[in-house]
Formats: structure tokens, sequence, C-alpha cells
């Protein structure tokens, strides 16, 4: 069976949507003959974005070769945190990470490649000189589109600048360059039109074993269940508009987007609208909040009575809620017209995977092209507060069935088997090269 570097910082116990790709990849690569040889962090919880899941490693093979980069992981202050932010300065923690993946690669045995999950993009450093140490060639797999993605904000025009020479420089070394959309793929076509190596698109994905079990008890309570599972941008958002003058001035934003909308903020100003028309309807609306939560989320969640909120839960007991609800909330950013969004959050995919109808408040770009092709959702601009009370009425109503049966077909592209298929058809089209 043949070898592949799988270098991704999240990993198990590490859940989270930054570890899904990682371990489905891990698990099924076996049954299309590759075998992974993992390179991650320690494992250790370090902020929101890497919860624990003990459960998650539970999927993987018991003969799984991981190799962890030895910790302590540095932390830096809030006044070092911030001259990083603004000056060309490599950080504690890069540093360790970047010494630490070629430190524990030296001992690997003969690989095909070396796939990167560039979450953190700090991870591409070291991948060259793996690629120089073994021999093989190194796979860029971006998911967002790094420097060129609208959700990114840099101090000023000249650091958006500065990161985009980085991204550039670096990713010229790849042999190959993965991105998780169409759209994104699009972009760093454009970008570097000089690379020789392949620009696709592989993108996330749900598992079907996931979905496997019975089938959730059917409820007779009469409400309106709306789920969300994973990460708001609440904080983020308020941030931004509050600082919109000085980014204006001094740019640093990769594009004219409205971050508040990836939030549940327009849809509690839907159940708002709808339940002071007509109070008794909130008894008959319940909201589900699943993930790590911020403050400012937490918030806006308490000023409405519909809401429920449960914190970050294993993937296991997600999966579980988001099959339970009648509507699945799926927000995202807001752009001008014209512009396509580069991303399409992971969620999306295993909302699909359930089959449950989907209220999408998204901008043009593939994650509506894929909502719409999929069928049985609603989709409305991601500010758009009186097509979700709309939509919101027309369930209340009993009009879900209404939206159709999904397209299976669509869905199961999507599949972490299919996808690792291409991800074989990706290291070999490169395997040859040094």
């Amino acid at each position: 069976m043949k070898r592949l570097v799988l270098c991704s910082y999240y990993f198990p116990p590490i859940g989270g949507a930054g570890a899904q790709r990682p371990t489905k990849f891990a698990r099924y690569l076996p049954e299309v003959g590759y075998r992974a040889t993992v390179l991650t962090g320690p494992g250790g919880v370090t902020d929101r974005w890497a919860p624990a899941d003990e459960t998650l490693g539970r999927e993987l093979p018991d003969d799984l070769d991981v190799h962890r980069v030895r910790g302590p992981e540095p932390v830096s202050g809030i006044w070092w945190s911030r001259a990083e932010r603004w000056l060309p300065l490599k950080s504690p923690w890069e540093r360790w990470w970047q010494r630490g993946v070629v430190a524990e690669a030296e001992s690997f045995a003969e690989v095909e490649a070396i796939w990167t999950i560039m979450a953190p993009y700090t991870s591409a450093e070291p991948s060259l000189k793996l690629s120089c140490l073994l021999g093989r060639p190194w796979i860029a797999d971006l998911g967002d589109p790094w420097a060129l993605d609208e959700m990114m904000i840099y101090p000023s025009r000249v650091h958006l600048a500065r990161e985009r020479a980085r991204m550039k420089r670096t990713l010229s070394t790849a042999a190959a360059i993965v991105m998780s959309t169409p759209e994104a793929a699009r972009r760093v076509r454009e970008f570097m039109p000089d690379f020789r190596g392949p620009i696709v698109a592989v993108g996330n994905g749900y598992d079907a074993a996931d979905f496997g079990g019975p089938a959730p008890l059917v409820r007779n309570d009469g409400k309106l269940r709306i789920v969300h599972t994973g990460s708001l941008h609440t904080q983020l958002g308020l941030w931004q508009r509050k600082n919109a003058t000085l980014r204006r001035v001094i740019g640093g934003p990769v594009a004219e987007v409205d971050i508040l909308t990836r939030s549940h903020v327009y849809l509690l100003q839907a159940i708002d609208r709808l339940t002071s028309a007509n109070p008794s309807l909130a008894e008959r609306i319940e909201f589900h909040l699943a993930g790590v939560l911020s403050a400012a989320d937490i918030e806006y969640a308490r000023r409405s009575p519909v809401t429920r909120l449960h914190g970050y839960l294993d993937h296991a007991e997600s999966v579980a809620l988001l099959r339970s609800a009648d509507l699945l909330f799926l927000p995202m950013q807001n752009l001008p017209p014209g512009r396509r969004a580069g991303l399409v959050p992971g969620k999306a995919y295993e909302y699909l995977a359930s089959g449950q109808p989907i209220l999408a408040a998204v901008p043009e770009g593939d994650a509506r092209d894929l909502v719409a092709a999929a069928g049985a959702s609603y989709v409305v601009a991601p500010d758009d507060v009186e097509g979700m009370k709309a939509a919101l009425e027309s369930a209340l109503d009993g009009n879900l069935a209404d939206k159709g049966r999904r397209d299976e077909g669509v869905v199961q592209e999507f599949e972490y088997r299919r996808l690792v298929r291409r991800v074989v058809d990706v290291v070999e089209s490169v395997s040859g090269s040094r």
C-alpha cells in the first residue's frame, strides 16, 4: 500500500470543522490503496476553533501512523500578539510549528507526496522543507483562498499586499494547489497565472456513515425546530461595522463584505417581526444553536425567548441535532451584487446529507448554486429579513413538504469516499515530480 504524508494541525482529539477533513481522509484513504502518515499538533485545546472531541478519533484506523509535534505550544501575550499583527514578525507559535513539523518528519519512510491541509497557512514553509527532505512533491490544500478570501481583514492595504506576496511565493513551490470550491480555484488561477501545476477544487463533504443510524423520532409537539450548528461571526461582524470608516481609509479587507450576516442576528430579527405581529407564534418556534459561541453570539441569542443554546456538541451529537430539525439555518457573509463568495461553509454538506429543508441566507456563489441544485431549500439574500420571515411563515403553515425532495445525485458528489478518490487523482498526477 502506498503512503501519503497528511500534514494537518487540526486532528483528533481536536474536533470542530477544521478536524473533519483530515479525519475523513485518514479514515478512507486505505480503501483506495493509500495509507496516511499523519503529521499533526499535540492535540491540546487552545482556542474556540480547536474544541476537544474525543469521539472523532474513534473513526480512525487502529494502526494509523500519527506523529505529533511536541508541546507545549507557545502562547503570545497581548502586546506580542499586536506586534505580530502589525509587524513582519514570526510568532513563537509559528517558529515552534515549523521547526516541529520538519523534526518529526526526518524519520519518515518512502512516501508518494506530502498533502498539507493549510490551516494555518504558515504550514507552507515547512511543507517545502519536507518536500526537499523527502524528495517528494507537496500539495497545498488551502480550503479557503488565503489572502483572496473576502472574510479576511488585514490591518492595512500594505499588510494585505504583503500577505498576497507571501501567498504567491510559498504556493509557487507546491506541485498542486487544492481549493474547496470552484470559485476559490478560479481566483487562485487568476492570481497565479504562471503556476504550472494543477489548481483544482476538492470540496469539503459529509460521511454517509454519520447518517446511517436510525432516523430521528417523529416529534408531535407542534413546534418548528430551527437548528444551526457550528460557528457564528457576530463579534467580528460588529467589530467590522464599528471600524468601517477607518477600514475604508487604511484598507485591509480583501473585498467589500458584511460579516455580520454570517450570524444569527438577521434570523432573530425575522423571528421578532413574526412574533410581534402574532405573539402566539413564539410558542411554536425553537431556534437551537450548537457550537462554541462568543460572548456576542450568546448576548444576541439570549435576547430572544425562542433560542436554545447547546454549547459545543461532539460530532455525533451535532449530527443527531441537525437530523432532528424541521429547518436548518445556513447564514453567510453578504457581498456586493455580481461578486461571488469564495467558500462554502463545511456545515452545508452535512445539512444537505440530512435531507432536512434548509433556510439558506447566502450570497451569489458556489454555496447558493449548490443548495439551489440540491433542492428542498429556501434561498434568500444574507440580509433579507423579510425573505427569512416569509420562509418561516411558509414553514409554520406546514409547507415544508412543498420544497420538494433533495436531489441525492447532487449531494452524493460530496460524500467523503468520493472526495478521497479525487485526492488520489491529484496525488498521482504529481507523484512523479520531485
